[in-house]
């Protein structure tokens, strides 16, 4: 039986590179912020010595297209109408998992030159760190204070889900100049295997964020029994046909944001929940409590997410049926951590190729 189960295993990653090749094999291999007031937002962090604790390798610098335009911004710089905006955060603990997402967009971008990137902080200044990794990188570093959130969470299913920075992407359209009318927001633990700029077009029909959506999903399991016994919390989604969506792959519409103050309708929710207990995850819920049921589709292909598992030591997860655009290792398990133990996921080793651990060779 043993022999069998190893067997499926192989082939089922024979399977994931036939699916994958043709995507994998597409191309070759902060200053202030707009508002006096937001002193809350951005503050220089003390130095640390994290760029001691780490080292990475330098990417391969990517010219994937000779139709593209020069590697160095025109005058308009961040504000340049041309660049497509992603926004990741940068965590001690997820770096190594940050930086090979940076590098996987890069190199299947067919216009690399033209991606900018937002980095999200609060505890130290990795700006150096990026800089050598990626010299010819477009990106700005954002320090968010823990302070602005740390009343508002509440105690969730997994500590790693109580961290501050996790709550960043709620003060995306606050923490980027307002020129930035859109932006992809990613998680730290995925690695991107199409071209960003298909995910960056993506039309949202007057909808303020876009996501892969799965209705099949359990809806009601995502709050507690409480929450559904009270018409003043349950009934914020009538007339709405709510359906899941994983809040690690977004295309955010910040000039909507602004304009409707999503940033306080999810505090909102955050605040109750600390007294009514209405949800037992992280940042997920509140953006279910806003959008859900509000959210312009996306092709599932741009979030082939649990690839981490579940809670279950040792859990390994399958791809969902379908073409691949973006592997997304949500979930307890992270590749990284599973390659270092010699216990890696079959899947893990489609993470491998763009990790630059210095220490990974």
């Amino acid at each position: 039986m043993l022999w069998i189960m190893r067997l499926s295993g192989i082939f089922s990653a024979a399977m994931v590179i036939v699916v994958l090749s043709p995507s994998l094999q597409s191309f070759p291999p902060a200053e202030a912020i707009r508002s006096s007031n937001l002193d809350g937002y951005f503050r220089l962090p003390s130095q640390s010595s994290t760029t001691d604790k780490f080292s990475f390798r330098k990417s391969n610098a990517f010219h994937n297209a000779e139709d593209c335009s020069s590697s160095t911004m025109g005058r308009n710089g961040v504000c340049d109408p041309s660049l497509v905006h992603v926004a990741i955060t940068l965590d001690v603990e997820y770096l190594r998992g940050s930086i090979a997402a940076v590098h996987s967009i890069l190199q299947h971008s067919r216009c690399p030159e033209s991606v900018f990137f937002h980095f999200l902080v609060s505890d130290t200044d990795l700006k150096t760190l990026v800089r050598s990794t990626f010299p010819q990188l477009k990106f700005k570093v954002y320090y968010f204070d823990p302070d602005i959130v740390r009343n508002l969470i509440s105690t969730s299913v997994r500590q790693a889900l109580e961290q501050p920075l996790n709550y960043a992407r709620n003060y995306l359209a606050d923490l980027l100049e307002p020129c930035v009318h859109r932006v992809i927001y990613l998680d730290s633990d995925l690695v991107v295997v199409d071209d960003i700029s298909k995910l960056w077009t993506t039309k949202l029909g007057g909808k303020t964020i876009g996501a892969p959506e799965y209705c099949h999903a359990n809806f009601s399991k995502y709050f507690t029994a409480r929450f559904w016994s009270e018409k003043r919390f349950s009934g914020t989604f009538s007339g709405r046909n709510p359906c899941y969506f994983n809040t690690g792959v977004m295309v955010i519409d910040l000039a909507k944001w602004r304009r409707f103050g999503y940033t306080k309708k999810i505090e909102r929710w955050m605040d109750i929940q600390k007294n009514e207990r209405i949800y037992e995850l992280g940042s997920l819920p509140p953006f279910l409590l806003v959008f859900a049921g509000h959210v312009a589709p996306i092709e599932h292909r741009w979030n082939q997410h649990g690839l981490g598992g579940d809670n279950v030591k040792g859990s390994c997860r399958d791809l969902h049926p379908g073409p691949v655009s973006l592997l997304h290792w949500s979930g307890s398990g992270k590749p990284w951590l599973r390659i270092d133990s010699k216990q890696p996921c079959i899947l893990d080793s489609l993470w491998a190729p763009y990790d630059l651990y210095a220490h990974s060779m």
